[in-house]
């Protein structure tokens, strides 16, 4: 099967939104796999009638974990936009051979410990979800006991291990995109404000490996507590005196963090000449798109094309736009469509899912490693000061060469 293109792997999809939708960007050559994949199962358990509601009339039952009664609007929101997204995939992938059998978390460990477990009792052989760092780690001790692999939202790489597969964005390919092509564009010396959270100490670590893999050089990094005016001026104030002999400054908080860090640092009379501001895909909101300040300063991100094609399908069918974030549950629910057609009863094994040649979403190319994370292709933009932002680089389509 190496080298088949996604248009061959699934023949049959609708491929409305973009002919690439998701699926195996080079599929492996699982030839020498003589093992059938299955669950670890409890022998005394065999899959029962299913309970609650269903996406899909497929052979290969699939559970979607989401806090449909989370604490907050903001919870009851992600589970509707999710479990939408996840009725787009299917839609869009003719004769998909998957059924979804949607679980409530609640958003807590213990309810998606219990949605998990139901959703594996019923014959789930995978799990997609849950959202919430704690409910991943409820869902994962159920499901590693079985054997169930999961593709998991939480941008917490903390929840991340073998078998529980981070399908987020997350800080590490942010990170490493934006640094490599700061040093193609022949920058060496970077100064780093992060916030003293578990966020900035992720960022900090990628940072540091992502400049020495480069050559270049660390000056200086300051930690402010979030949401501090007056200990983000202060740590702004410290970097200044030294901004003379750096040529990039790595912001990666977005809000209006970046804004008021170039603010500061005009008022300080700071000479910033050639240095380039460098953030992260958070910076992508209009706060920061829309600052005259901001205007040059590059981040990374997914190639937008086709998601602004979901974003219309999203709209037509449910009359609102979408987040960004709507992408994840779309390319979650196609990956595994994808891969119950491409590579038979071995689709969910580890060593299928951990494919270095990766996949291929909305968001571009993304593979999952060992440990639970992944890495993702991104694009670098430039922000332009009229409430957008012009691409500046590509996103790579495979990994090859890649970290």
């Amino acid at each position: 099967m190496r080298g088949m293109s996604f248009r061959k792997l699934v023949t049959g999809a609708t491929l409305g939104i973009s002919v690439l939708l998701a699926g195996c960007v080079n599929s492996p050559n699982y030839s020498s796999v003589n093992t059938p994949y299955q669950p670890n199962l409890d022998p005394n358990m065999q899959p029962g009638l299913v309970s609650g509601r269903t996406i899909g009339n497929g052979s290969v039952r699939v559970g979607l974990l989401l806090p449909y009664s989370g604490d907050g609007q903001s919870a009851t929101s992600v589970a509707t936009l999710f479990e939408n997204s996840a009725k787009l995939a299917l839609e869009d992938f003719q004769g998909a051979d998957i059924q979804l059998l949607v679980k409530d978390t609640g958003g807590t460990a213990e309810g998606a410990s219990l949605a998990a477990q139901q959703a594996i009792s019923e014959g789930a052989e995978l799990l997609i979800g849950p959202v919430f760092a704690s409910a991943v780690k409820g869902a994962s001790t159920v499901a590693r006991r079985s054997g169930v692999p999961i593709v998991a939202f939480s941008s917490d790489t903390n929840v991340a291990k073998s078998g529980t597969y981070l399908l987020s964005y997350l800080p590490v390919s942010d990170v490493n995109r934006i640094v490599s092509y700061a040093a193609e564009q022949e920058r060496r010396s970077y100064s780093a404000l992060l916030p003293n959270n578990a966020y900035g100490a992720v960022a900090e670590a990628a940072f540091r490996q992502a400049v020495g893999q480069t050559s270049g050089r660390i000056v200086a990094i300051e930690r402010y507590s979030p949401g501090n005016a007056e200990d983000i001026r202060a740590r702004v104030s410290s970097l200044s005196r030294s901004i003379s002999q750096v040529d990039t400054l790595f912001v990666p908080e977005g809000g209006g963090v970046p804004p008021f860090v170039m603010q500061v640092m005009t008022e300080m009379g700071a000479s910033l000449g050639e240095v380039k501001m460098i953030g992260s895909g958070q910076w992508n909101t209009p706060d920061i798109l829309q600052s005259p300040v901001m205007v040059g300063s590059w981040f990374p991100g997914p190639d937008n094309q086709s998601f602004e094609r979901l974003a219309t399908r999203y709209r037509e069918a449910f009359g609102s736009q979408p987040p960004r974030n709507a992408s994840l549950a779309y390319d979650a629910t196609i990956l595994a469509a994808g891969l119950v057609r491409s590579t038979g009863p071995d689709r969910f094994s580890s060593r299928v899912l951990t494919n270095r040649d990766g996949f291929l979403g909305i968001d571009g190319i993304f593979r999952f490693q060992q440990n639970g994370l992944n890495n993702r292709g991104l694009a670098v933009y430039a922000i332009s000061g009229k409430g957008d932002a012009e691409p500046i680089a590509p996103a790579p389509r495979s990994f090859t060469g890649q970290f």
